[in-house]
């Protein structure tokens, strides 16, 4: 888990009173007051005092207090102390371990991913995220275009992992048939076997060898080809239950923040960089709030893991939900999940 060492040190007695705060205030959502603590911390200490250390972890931005309580909660700060250095992670329970290695047994690829992305979100009732592996790069068996209507053409690709893509060029002229079964010919007699990127390299000196009028559809396919061949091999994720969050008080008392969540969760783009910042990562990663740097999370916590197959780093899984959650319970959720998927995508000899 990445360290991010307090800018503050904290005596013994004021790391209890935090940890106590946290845990109390993750247990019952309520601004926790000094004779609460005074209760719960197990230190003989009078609520006088205890108001004055509380004072200083205010000062020290990792608590604060709401307007309308006397009590404190903790900040974005508080919890990243609370989680790098107070937290006692909790064994995860025997029944939810069972659970996890009952499902997550070698099968098809996406469908062991999309049965992890469910369980993360059925066992700790927030939004489970699993990162598909990123495809290796794809070699083009075969070209084809197709006339259409005078100026519309359509560009088959096959791969040679048999995967078929369609693209309608628009072109500035029209094509006769003959031009068309050219330009495929002269593609799969130069091209077949490469890749897009080897294509548009390579393409450049050999048009020569055709009437510059086709150079135009030439470089079209090859866009298009390109960006059709990007969007399959480009990482995408499978989200399950993130119609949790909508049951989360501390995330549905704002329907504005709501709605900007679950925009971010359909765009999927600003998500996929924060989860393949933690593919690169070791074990649990945790953001808190802005740490994520993305707006719409700053009232929620992602906790990510990467997951393997033959020891190489492929994806990344997780969990959203509030800041305000189980921490000592999530976290082996998230590492588990990652372990038993990386075990189940891996070929067993």
């Amino acid at each position: 888990m990445e360290s991010r060492p307090a800018n503050q040190p904290l005596d013994q007695r004021a790391q209890i009173l935090l940890k106590t705060l946290v845990e109390r205030y993750i247990a019952d959502g309520q601004p926790v007051g000094s004779r609460a603590l005074s209760r719960s911390s197990g230190l003989e200490l009078s609520p006088a005092t205890i108001r004055n250390v509380m004072a200083d972890l205010e000062e020290f931005g990792l608590v604060t207090s709401p307007h309308t309580s006397a009590g404190r909660v903790p900040t974005a700060k508080g919890y990243r102390l609370f989680v790098d250095s107070l937290l006692t992670v909790q064994p995860l329970q025997q029944a939810q371990l069972l659970e996890l290695e009952h499902h997550l047994q070698p099968d098809q690829p996406q469908r062991v991913i999309s049965t992890a992305s469910h369980l993360l979100s059925e066992l700790t009732r927030f939004a489970g995220v699993v990162v598909t592996a990123r495809k290796e790069a794809t070699r083009i068996r075969q070209l084809e275009f197709v006339g259409l209507s005078e100026r519309r053409i359509l560009l088959i690709i096959v791969t040679q992992n048999g995967d078929v893509q369609n693209r309608i060029l628009m072109t500035q002229r029209p094509y006769t048939g003959d031009e068309l079964v050219r330009a495929t010919n002269f593609l799969n007699q130069n091209f077949a076997g490469l890749e897009f990127d080897e294509i548009r390299e390579r393409v450049r000196a050999e048009l020569v060898q055709l009437r510059e009028d086709m150079s135009e559809l030439m470089s079209a396919a090859i866009t298009a080809g390109q960006d059709a061949i990007s969007e399959t091999n480009a990482s995408s994720y499978v989200l399950s239950g993130e119609r949790n969050l909508l049951e989360v008080e501390d995330l549905s008392s704002n329907m504005a923040r709501l709605r900007d969540l679950f925009r971010l969760f359909e765009h999927k783009t600003g998500l996929l960089q924060l989860l393949e910042v933690s593919r690169d990562a070791q074990g649990v990663q945790i953001f808190i709030g802005g740490e994520s740097g993305i707006a719409s999370l700053d009232d929620c916590t992602v906790v990510t893991a990467p997951y393997k197959v033959d020891g190489q780093v492929v994806g990344s899984l997780g969990v959203i939900g509030p800041t305000r959650m189980a921490y000592e319970r999530v976290i082996p959720i998230v590492d588990i999940t990652a372990r038993l998927l990386s075990s189940a995508l891996t070929p067993q000899n």
